[in-house]
């Protein structure tokens, strides 16, 4: 995997390289041109569908885990009532139904959160898990 990762890394720079070799200006419009060859923005293509499906390391709060599945989308819908705003997810790992909140990226993301649902919550905890990409603002 780490192999991978750096060809990955390689065929990046290689790419970044050939788009800084092949600008050219413009000079009546002001804009800058890249010429590109196709095989170079294939790659590039590819490099972002496959790092776009890529896992991310991060942390959630797990606020229940039970083998009642009601009782478990119970505590879901409760918690979304009261933190519309934060994504709640529901996993089987059996014997258990597991619902864990949350998107964080930092331990301290997830700590400060925690302190917030504790109150509705008390049985509350951190957890590390894979989570969803944060969604991006976009720029106007």
């Amino acid at each position: 995997m780490k192999c991978f990762r750096n060809i990955l890394i390689l065929i990046f720079v290689c790419a970044a390289s050939c788009f800084s070799y092949g600008q050219k200006m413009a000079s009546d419009t002001g804009k800058v041109e890249f010429a590109v060859e196709d095989n170079v923005q294939e790659l590039l293509l590819k490099h972002v569908v496959i790092n776009t499906n890529a896992p991310i390391k991060g942390y959630r709060v797990k606020i229940h885990f039970g083998t009642d599945k009601n009782k478990a989308r119970e505590i879901r819908g409760n918690f979304n009532a009261k933190f519309p705003y934060v994504p709640a997810y529901e996993k089987y790992d059996q014997p258990n139904f597991n619902i864990r909140v949350g998107d964080f990226r930092t331990k301290l993301e997830a700590s400060k959160f925690l302190k917030e649902v504790q109150v509705e919550f008390p049985s509350a905890f951190l957890v590390q898990d894979e989570i969803e990409f944060p969604a991006l603002e976009k720029v106007k």
